[in-house]
């Protein structure tokens, strides 16, 4: 139907800012959202659950006495005050009760809800829609992510509900949120998907789900459904400063927590792939300074001796850009994708080394709680020396450095280890490109835009080579004393 044939009342919608496509399906009609979700709710609601905990802990309750100065003619009235029964300090355990929620994904009593949320509990109660209370043992915990996974003994197999694929998730897909904010029982709240793959800062595997649908304290543990009525995301935090929604909520999704909750279930706990390399982000100056078209990937600042990484060649200076099949878009990418793969597998990661890309066949070992897989950050400051930098002969370098070939009386002066080599800067101007990015007396110039150097004069032919391309920064290789590597971008404007 022509928009000349609708009837004169809907021909004038256009005029209003609305489409008359909408009238017929388009964009504006879909805006509107869904009629209504309560045939999906109502499929869902008896699946989910409030988690109650509680523990008993020992620690000061009441008010702290006053302190008051020595001689006070007021101290022993204070004294015996708060001495009494009641008042001032107690050591006398009390219960802590705390309300979360979670979701059933196994008819048999399989509940999975977060670590917070029942994480030092002495007892743990599943409340259901139907008003029955069983009590939850624990299966297993995973810090890193926020996941628990808990066991209840149900006297009739209980409504599971699936996991979707979130991965398949748009920005602007309708979602549901059904758990108990505040304690006052099972809630539905819909919103859309405001953001995909949000890094918070909360762990070394962020990649959040962020929704405007409303979740508040004692939604943690709780599921974030599709249209389809399947689990996409597990509700864990919120951004508030009052506490309550302010449509800015996070969600762990379906594609990192299947994964840990399968091992959390078979083992009780997790065995993640390990590569064995610390990684900065390729900032555009990064990039700048590796001669890279855009800044992406992660860039290896050290590697740990015999790890999957070091048996493999990768060094320090390489950039990843790919893991067994999946572009690393950003730093934060990387430790999600490698503990994500079984201990043992053998995995093609794509690297960039001094221009060239190269694909590296890595078996990956198994991950311990010792070991590091944060991201370093590059801005953070080395440990201050305790040792006054001597006054050795030195050349003024550029960038704002002072540098000297590395002496034995430097090395001992510093407190360098006899394995790290390089041009040791004595010395850093204020205010300088280098000061700027926390380079301080005591580093070690290892590298400079891939290139080793030995001495200041090195330092100082390289830098003038970089500015003779016309490259923008130079990308230096530091050691501190330990020798332990991170990687700088100064400017050489």
């Amino acid at each position: 139907m022509a928009v000349s044939e609708l009837p004169r009342s809907l021909r004038l919608l256009p005029a209003m800012g609305l489409l008359a496509g909408a009238l017929l399906g388009g964009p504006a009609a879909l805006a509107k959202g869904p009629e209504s979700v309560a045939d999906v709710a109502v499929t869902l609601l008896d699946s989910v659950v409030n988690i109650s905990t509680s523990q008993t802990v020992v620690g000061a309750r009441g008010v702290k006495p006053p302190e008051l100065p020595d001689g006070s003619p007021f101290q022993d009235f204070f004294d015996d005050f708060f001495n009494q029964e009641g008042n001032g300090q107690s050591d006398a355990p009390r219960r802590v009760q705390s309300l979360g929620s979670g979701f059933v994904i196994d008819s048999s009593g399989i509940i999975v809800t977060n670590n917070h949320v029942i994480e030092g509990a002495d007892e743990i109660t599943a409340n259901f829609n139907d008003g029955t209370k069983l009590t939850a043992t624990l299966i297993g915990t995973d810090e890193k992510t926020d996941l628990a996974v808990l066991k209840v003994e149900p006297d009739k197999p209980l409504r599971a509900i699936p996991f979707g694929d979130s991965e398949a998730l748009r920005v602007g897909d309708w979602v549901m949120a059904i758990g108990n904010p505040f304690g006052l029982g099972g809630t539905v709240t819909v919103g859309i998907v405001s953001a995909r793959n949000r890094d918070i800062n909360s762990g070394p595997y962020d990649n959040f789900i962020q929704t405007d649908a409303s979740i508040n304290r004692g939604n943690s543990g709780g599921p974030l459904f599709n249209m389809d009525g399947e689990v996409i995301g597990i509700n864990t935090a919120i951004i508030s400063p009052t506490g309550g929604s302010i449509g800015i909520g996070f969600a762990i999704p379906s594609s990192t927590a299947v994964n840990v909750i399968n091992q959390l279930r078979e083992f009780g706990e997790t065995r993640r792939g390990w590569l064995g390399v610390r990684i900065q982000e390729v900032t555009d100056e990064v990039a700048e300074g590796l001669s890279m078209a855009e800044a992406s990937g992660a860039l290896v600042a050290g590697v740990t001796d015999e790890s999957p990484a070091a048996l493999a060649g990768i060094e320090p200076g390489d950039v990843i850009l790919e893991f067994n099949g999946h572009k690393v878009k950003a730093m934060h990418e990387l430790p999600r994708l490698v503990a994500d793969e079984p201990i043992g597998k053998e995995v093609t990661v794509v690297i960039l080394r001094k221009g060239a890309q190269q694909d590296v066949k890595v078996t990956l070992g198994r991950l311990e709680d010792s070991e590091e897989v944060a991201a370093i950050d590059e801005n953070a400051p080395e440990a201050e020396t305790d040792q006054a930098p001597p006054p050795p002969p030195v050349i003024a370098g550029p960038l704002g450095l002072t540098l000297a070939d590395l002496s034995p009386d430097l090395r001992d002066k510093f407190g360098i280890e006899d394995g790290v080599n390089g041009v040791i800067v004595t010395d850093v101007a204020e205010n300088s490109a280098a000061a700027e990015k926390r380079v301080q007396a005591g580093d070690v110039i290892v590298e400079i835009s891939q290139e080793p150097v030995a001495n200041p004069a090195d330092v100082e032919n390289r830098i003038a080579a970089l500015k003779s391309d016309g490259r923008k920064s130079a990308l230096l290789l530091l050691a501190n004393k330990d020798g332990d590597l991170r990687f700088v971008a100064v400017t050489l404007q």
